[in-house]
C-alpha cells in the first residue's frame, strides 16, 4: 500500500518507518530540510523502549517536492500545523483520497470543512485517529521511541470499511490497532485527558515528579474533572481509552477522588513501565510533548491547538472553563518568556482551584 506520512516527527516517522519495513511503499514528509537530508543520506535512526534500530532506504520530500498520487496520507504534523499542510496537499487529492488525521487535536471537524471548501467530499475522504504511542525527534534523522501504545483508528461515519481495514491493517505492523465506531467520542476522550499532561509542563520535572505525586495528581484531577464538564455540554458521549476511563473522573466523594488518583497513577504505569525495562537507556523526552517542546525544542507547544480549542467549545456551550483558562494561560507566559517553569506554577493553579471551590473532595 502506499503512503505519504505528511509531518515525519514522532508520531509520524515511527509510523513511517515501520510501514516501511513491512514493504509498503512510503514518502516521509517534512519542512524541516535537515530531518528529510538526514533520512534520504543515512535513514532513520530509532532508539527507546524497543532498542536501536536502524532504518535504512527510506524516501523523504520536503512538501514542495511532492507530486502526483499520494497514496494514503497520514498528517501527522503538529496540531496547529494541519490546515497549513492540508492545504499544501489539495491539489493532489481528489474524491477518493484517504487522509487520515493522525495526531492530537481536534482537528476533522476542520479538515472536512476546508475540503469541502475545495469541492471534495471531506467527510469522506478524512478518517480520525487517536495514536496512543509516544516519542520524540530529537535530531535530523533521529527519533526516539518513548512509550508504547495503540492506535484508535475510525470513520467518522463510523462505518467499518474497507478502506479502513486497508489502513488499520498496514499500521498494525507498528502497533497494536483499535477499530471505533464513534471515533468523534474517542478525539474528545484524549483532549479531555490532555488536560492533566498540559498541566503536567507547567514544570521542567519527570512527570513522576508532577502527575506522580498526589497533591498535584488532585489538582490535575480537577483540571481533568472541569475539562470532561465541558465535554458533557456539549453533548459528546466521551469513550474510554487504555490511558483513561472518564467514569473514574465524574468526582463526588473522597472515595471517587481516590479512584481518580489510581487512574493517574495507572496512566503513569501504562507510559512508564516500557522504559522500565531499558535501563541502560537515558531517555532524553522524560516529559510531555508540550514539556518537549518548550524545554527541548524552544517553540510553541499545541496548547492553544487542543487545550486552547476545548476551552472554545467550553464558553460556546456556556460550561465553566475558569481552571482550564487559568492553566493554559500561564502555559502561554511561560511560552513567551513571561513566566519560570517551576513547582510554584502548581501552588498557584492549586490556590486558583480552591478559590473558584474545585479543589476534589
Amino acid at each position: 500500500m502506499k503512503f505519504t506520512i505528511i509531518g515525519s516527527g514522532a508520531i509520524g516517522g515511527l509510523a513511517g518507518a515501520y510501514l516501511h519495513k513491512a514493504g509498503h511503499d512510503v514518502t516521509f514528509v517534512d519542512r524541516w530540510k535537515e530531518h528529510v537530508d538526514a533520512l534520504n543520506e543515512n535513514g532513520l535512526k530509532v532508539d527507546g523502549v524497543r532498542g536501536d534500530i536502524h532504518f535504512a532506504g527510506v524516501k523523504a520530500k520536503t512538501p514542495d517536492q511532492l507530486s502526483g498520487d499520494l497514496g494514503a496520507v497520514l498528517v501527522a504534523t503538529k496540531s496547529q500545523h494541519t490546515l497549513e499542510a492540508l492545504k499544501q496537499i489539495m491539489p493532489l487529492l481528489n474524491s477518493d483520497s484517504i487522509v487520515v488525521s493522525y495526531q492530537n487535536g481536534f482537528n476533522e471537524p476542520d479538515m472536512v470543512a476546508l475540503l469541502s471548501e475545495a469541492g471534495l467530499p471531506g467527510d469522506k475522504i478524512v478518517i480520525g485517529s487517536i495514536p496512543n504511542y509516544g516519542g520524540a525527534l530529537v535530531d535530523p534523522g533521529y527519533i526516539e521511541f518513548v512509550h508504547e501504545g495503540p492506535v484508535q483508528l475510525g470513520e467518522l461515519s463510523g462505518e467499518m470499511t474497507p478502506r479502513l481495514q486497508a489502513v488499520g491493517d498496514a499500521l498494525s505492523a507498528l502497533t497494536e490497532v483499535q477499530y471505533s465506531d464513534h471515533i468523534w467520542g474517542q478525539i474528545w476522550a484524549k483532549e479531555v485527558y490532555s488536560a492533566q499532561v498540559v498541566f503536567s509542563a507547567l514544570a521542567d520535572a519527570k512527570i513522576r515528579d508532577t502527575l506522580g505525586v498526589e497533591r498535584y495528581a488532585r489538582i490535575a484531577g480537577a483540571v481533568v474533572k472541569e475539562a470532561l464538564e465541558i465535554a458533557d455540554a456539549n453533548g459528546i458521549d466521551v469513550q474510554a481509552f487504555d490511558f483513561f476511563d472518564p467514569a473514574n473522573y465524574r468526582v463526588k466523594t473522597a472515595a471517587d477522588t481516590q479512584k481518580l488518583l489510581d487512574n493517574v497513577n495507572h496512566a503513569i504505569w501504562l507510559l512508564k513501565k516500557d522504559q522500565d525495562t531499558k535501563p541502560a537507556h537515558d531517555f532524553k523526552k522524560k516529559g510531555s510533548g508540550i514539556w518537549w517542546d518548550i524545554v527541548y525544542r524552544k517553540r510553541p507547544s499545541e496548547t492553544r491547538a487542543f487545550a486552547g480549542k476545548l476551552i472554545e467549545y467550553g464558553k460556546k456551550a456556556g460550561a465553566d472553563t475558569r481552571l482550564n483558562e487559568k492553566m493554559t494561560s500561564m502555559i502561554y507566559e511561560i511560552e513567551d518568556g513571561k513566566r519560570a517553569l517551576g513547582f510554584h506554577n502548581f501552588d498557584e493553579l492549586e490556590a486558583y482551584a480552591a478559590s473558584i471551590g474545585k479543589t476534589l473532595p
